[in-house]
């Protein structure tokens, strides 16, 4: 965690040195390991204002690759010429990211698709990136965890990265989602092209729809608002409970929208497979939580592998203080304004409380990614402008 400074303008000296040192070191490892700092910059608002300035130079996209890299990857992997492959390859990206760009193309058969073509080289430095940015993360003091907890923490972004390096992956991936929304016609997931794919190489169907920058009142209506955000919540709660399997990068890039309602999702390489005690857990914690039945919450959080469990009992006005923030927009069945939102900015004036507690809460490695989901989903709504009421559809996940 973060290191306690007495004096303020030494403080903020120290973290601005060691949020540039950390963000230059996530620059320059760009590939797998930058997608790490993109996940920190989206909790921004949890950070001190020295790190999330830093961290914000991370959310740009990355420099496109070179037109002839990006067709050496593609006819190496595919085992063609691409002429032969496609009837045209987009030269501009229709997308950068960390580990690679995606470009516009056409089949023979006239099929529009898009093209995810991986940056050579990106997995093979994956294992050693990621020691360089543990090394710069210890250097920067960040890193006051117990080792044996850093371990499991980083062997988990590992597992998630590699996953997400691997294209065929991301393609089963997208056919398991594809299943557990078949009865949802209100989302759209695109269509693995198997005979133009490799485990470096994805082509899809193209789906196109609207980036939320570009739902705007002229097309949306606060009625379709609303639709979507109670999608997005079902999306969110069927996911976790039914399917006990999760998209895990949910940032407003792998989200569409259209104004009759219809949610695209996109970006497939990070799901989450969750162990089913993990999934009781949560639910039985979350349930704990709403009822007020702190002694029950300090032992799902045990469950869950983010309370020690050898630390005595945590103070029940400590968990009250964060249920009371947390459970804002679930108090009844009113909707709640998500435009108006500022949960996050309560949340970050309560992170001074967390030192009290240091030793007796760890990173919960296993559910970590639901952590995100949820957090992900919160920023949607926010951007959305969703008027919504949550607590009716929330009781059925958890007591049905």
């Amino acid at each position: 965690m973060f290191r306690s400074v007495n004096d303020e303008g030494a403080q903020s000296e120290s973290y601005t040195r060691m949020a540039d040192q950390i963000a230059d070191t996530l620059g320059e490892l760009k590939g797998a390991v930058m997608k790490v700092g993109q996940i920190a910059s989206q909790t921004q608002d949890f950070l001190p204002k020295e790190f999330s300035d830093a961290l914000e130079k991370l959310q740009k996209e990355a420099p496109p690759m070179p037109f002839e890299v990006i067709l050496e990857q593609v006819e190496q992997e595919l085992g063609k010429p691409v002429g032969e492959l496609y009837e045209y390859l987009q030269e501009t990206p229709y997308a950068s990211a960390s580990i690679g760009q995606v470009h516009r193309a056409r089949l023979h058969d006239g099929t529009d698709v898009i093209v995810k073509v991986q940056y050579p080289g990106v997995d093979e430095s994956c294992d050693s990136d990621l020691k360089q940015l543990r090394l710069a993360l210890k250097l920067g003091g960040l890193l006051k965890m117990p080792k044996e907890t850093v371990d499991q923490l980083f062997s988990e972004i590992r597992v998630r990265l590699k996953e997400e390096l691997d294209y065929e992956n991301e393609a089963r991936n997208l056919k398991l989602f594809q299943e557990f929304h078949k009865d949802q016609p209100w989302v759209i997931i695109p269509e693995v092209v198997d005979s133009h794919s490799t485990r470096r190489v994805l082509t899809l169907g193209l789906v196109e729809g609207d980036h939320v920058s570009k739902v705007t009142p002229e097309r949306y209506s606060q009625e379709t608002l609303n639709l979507i955000g109670h999608r997005i919540f079902t999306l969110m709660a069927d996911q976790l409970f039914r399917f006990q399997c999760i998209h895990g990068d949910p940032h407003a890039g792998n989200f569409a929208y259209r104004p009759d309602g219809t949610i695209v999702m996109y970006d497939f390489g990070c799901v989450k497979k969750l162990k089913p005690h993990i999934v009781e857990a949560y639910r039985k914690a979350l349930i704990s939580a709403l009822d007020e039945d702190y002694s029950a919450l300090d032992s799902h959080l045990i469950d869950l592998g983010a309370r020690v469990d050898d630390q005595p009992a945590v103070d029940e006005a400590y968990y009250a203080m964060w249920r009371d923030i947390l459970i804002i927009p679930f108090v009844d069945d009113v909707p709640y304004d998500y435009a108006e939102a500022d949960i996050h900015k309560h949340v970050a004036a309560k992170t001074s409380t967390v030192f009290k507690y240091l030793n007796y809460f760890k990173p919960p490695v296993e559910s970590i990614f639901v952590d995100r989901m949820i957090a992900g989903h919160y920023w949607m709504l926010k951007r959305l402008g969703v008027q919504a009421a949550f607590r009716s559809e929330l009781e059925k996940y958890l007591r049905s």
